[in-house]
């Protein structure tokens, strides 16, 4: 069994269900005693949601790029960024270490590509659903992807940054939520990619009356097929 490296604390509360996953999903497939082998490096969000909120990529990149090399150091086999967003920098991070970095994206895009759609929808941070990195990223896959209005975005936004990230799940946040996925729907989505890792708290697929792409899940089911291959 390799050894994953996972940076999380992006935020800690998804990173809980990120190393619930892992152990449950190794458990799976070796039986018996079997957990995951997994060195977790978690970060400061504060430090994180000031730099992404003033669009310092840079800044980021400094802070999870340190973290990649201590974990690669530490002797993790590849490396996991526990966030969607975060993947804006991927391909800087992937410069700064040997091992592969796992990317979201591409484990999302697998996914749908089983179910063999074309169109989704995506939600996640105004970064994720707005710039290229992740939708282009889906493209190159063959899919094609649908965001909100505007006004949405920026609702799912705050919803992200100021309710999740303190723990906060919301009743009336759901209920928007799936008034946002209906109307994507409408517009020809096929499905719908929980592209923030704190959206599958909010939300399951008994909820929504499309199929849904649990970006945290698939994140980790990537991870621990390259960990037990």
């Amino acid at each position: 069994m390799k050894t994953i490296g996972l940076i999380g604390g992006l935020t800690w509360y998804s990173t809980l269900d990120y190393y619930k996953l892992l152990n449950e999903l190794v458990n799976e497939r070796k039986g018996g005693a079997h957990a995951a082998k997994l060195i977790l490096y978690s970060v400061d969000f504060a430090e994180i949601k000031s730099l992404t909120v003033k669009e310092d990529w840079d800044g980021i990149v400094k802070i999870i790029g340190a973290a990649a090399q201590s974990l690669e150091k530490a002797g993790a086999e590849c490396l996991m960024i526990g966030a969607n967003t975060m993947h804006n920098i991927a391909d800087s991070i992937e410069t700064m270490i040997r091992i592969p970095l796992i990317h979201i994206a591409d484990a999302v895009a697998a996914e749908i590509q089983k179910q063999h759609l074309t169109t989704i929808a995506l939600l996640g941070t105004k970064y994720t659903m707005q710039m290229d990195f992740y939708k282009n990223r889906l493209l190159k896959h063959g899919i094609k992807t649908i965001i909100p209005s505007m006004a949405d975005i920026e609702f799912i936004n705050h919803s992200i940054y100021n309710e999740f990230c303190k723990g906060l799940f919301l009743p009336e946040t759901k209920e928007r939520y799936l008034r946002i996925i209906h109307s994507l729907t409408a517009e020809g989505a096929e499905g719908v990619i929980f592209g923030c890792t704190e959206i599958p708290i909010l939300l399951k697929q008994s909820d929504c009356p499309v199929p849904v792409f649990d970006s945290a899940l698939v994140h980790v089911k990537a991870a621990v097929d390259f960990s037990l291959k």
